[in-house]
């Protein structure tokens, strides 16, 4: 712990490489890891994706919709939220311990366990014990898939990766669709497979040279971060702001090293009321809330019956939820180019506005279709639904993971998203459960224009609040929280 930065940059054959000419070999190198987390969050994609179609197919089969009751129905769609909150406490202190890499092969075992079960599976009940232990998968996607992506990367590939993260799981959902629409739907228990062998690659992977920090194992970060970043002047200047931050957060934490449990608790409440804790805490809770309230994953939870109440027509349901889930990726996929020019908060907030314009559009539409003002066109309906998804999927479904992992610190990033995934998974959970009793309490127009108003009022807050953090280094955002006076200008950008 008493090696200094200073010491492990004096390697002669490392200080010959700092200056060189930067090469595509840390790019691939990240693209490797990250892209295990870009499966296993297709895989995730695939879980969410499947009741959508099982349970059609299932009663059809059956030929009787009393085979899966309504109640049955919304516990096949949600239970993996609940299923999700003891993994969640479970796995952050798992990756504080033993770092990000080994959690993510557990993950990854459960997961295989999980689609064998779902494969095999000729009940219902079979079918809810699979999606029950597809909540530690679920757990990860906040408490590890963000982590590992977020450090991992480099700050210039950082938001694209995080980006392409949260895209795949539509292009997962899909796939399930579209399995489920054309083949039996046992088949999206092989796609899952294949992905799950694809994640073994993780055998291979250097452990996170934050995590390494962080625990003082200054030169195991250094070589891990040279392996994944390079030697670049941009990659040691980094390495140099993490190593040194890391070193001081340690000191600090061995002069005030606590005994007593009185002291503990003190610090506790210390830690709870730093505003580089509750802050960026607050604005992810703010942000995860926009992301369930837009409606956009009931949307696709429950596409196929949405679409038939409003078009009256199966077949149409049928293709109006491919279609829909089609342009989701494509919104997702020009989200991840605009990523590139546009500023985060930016993207997050135009997008969102566009978005829940179409929400209250909707929802007069449909009410002046109840009232007999217009008549029902299904052309208009799914169009209209379209364009909602397009523009909620360049923002508020793609920005989340970047933001997550940029502006919660590194020190309370366990305890942070510890809390924020509790709530994500229980809030997204009881959306889902509670969603097809909003539908018919307030029925379709009235539904609509609750998503509608729940989500300006997290926008509203959003504008007010959050920062940007393209392209800033995790330290520079640190910065900004905490404003110390030597980070005036850092702040000032940040808030452009």
């Amino acid at each position: 712990m008493e090696c200094g930065y200073s010491e492990i940059k004096m390697d002669e054959n490392m200080d010959q490489r700092i200056n060189t000419t930067r090469s595509w070999t840390p790019f691939f190198r990240q693209l490797f890891v990250c892209s295990g987390a870009w499966v296993i969050y297709f895989v995730l994609g695939l879980c969410f994706g499947a009741p959508t179609v099982f349970i059609p197919q299932i009663r059809k089969e059956a030929n009787s919709s009393e085979i899966i009751s309504t109640d049955m129905e919304s516990w096949l769609t949600s239970v993996h939220g609940y299923s999700a909150l003891p993994f969640v406490v479970m796995i952050p202190i798992f990756t504080q311990y033993v770092g990000r890499k080994i959690p993510f092969m557990v993950v990854n075992a459960t997961t295989i366990v999980a689609f064998i079960v779902f494969y095999w599976s000729t009940t219902t009940m079979q079918l809810l014990i699979s999606e029950i232990l597809q909540g530690m998968l679920l757990a990860s996607n906040m408490t590890l898939l963000i982590v590992i992506v977020t450090e991992y990367s480099s700050p210039r590939y950082r938001g694209v990766f995080t980006t392409i993260e949260s895209s795949i799981f539509f292009y997962g959902v899909w796939v399930a669709n579209a399995i489920g629409t054309w083949f039996h739907w046992k088949n999206i228990g092989i796609i899952a497979f294949i992905g799950c062998a694809y994640c073994l690659s993780a055998f291979f992977w250097p452990e996170s040279p934050s995590w390494l920090a962080l625990k003082g194992r200054f030169e195991e970060c250094a070589a891990s971060h040279h392996w994944l970043k390079g030697y670049d002047t941009e990659s040691e200047k980094e390495l140099e702001s993490l190593i040194n931050s890391q070193k001081a957060y340690l000191k600090s934490c061995e002069r005030h090293r606590v005994t007593s449990y009185k002291d503990k608790l003190r610090r506790v409440v210390e830690v709870f009321t730093t505003k580089g804790f509750y802050q960026p805490l607050l604005l992810g809770v703010a942000v995860m809330s926009l992301y369930h309230f837009s409606g956009k994953l009931v949307c696709t939870m429950y596409a196929v019956e949405l679409i038939r109440q409003i078009t009256k027509s199966e077949y149409t349901a049928f293709m109006g939820m491919l279609i829909l889930e089609g342009f989701t990726i494509l919104g997702m996929q020009v989200g991840c180019v605009l990523s590139k020019y546009l500023k985060r908060r930016t993207l997050l907030l135009l997008f969102s506005a566009i978005g829940i314009t179409f929400l209250y559009i909707i929802s007069l539409y449909l009410y002046l279709i109840k009232l007999g003002v217009v008549n029902e066109n299904k052309i208009v309906s799914i169009l209209l639904m379209i364009v909602f998804s397009v523009t909620i999927s360049i923002g508020p479904m793609i920005v989340p993971s970047s933001l997550f992992g940029e502006i919660i610190f590194l020190r309370y990033k366990s305890a942070s998203l510890l809390i924020l995934t509790l709530y994500s998974e229980l809030l997204m959970a009881t959306v889902l459960k509670m969603s097809p009793h909003i539908f018919k309490v307030f029925t379709l127009h009235g539904a609509f224009l609750f998503y509608a108003v729940s989500a300006t009022i997290f926008s509203i807050i959003l504008y007010k609040y959050l920062p940007e953090t393209k392209d800033k280094t995790l330290q520079e955002i640190e910065e900004y929280f905490i404003k110390r006076p030597k980070s005036d200008k850092v702040a000032k950008e940040l808030i452009e």
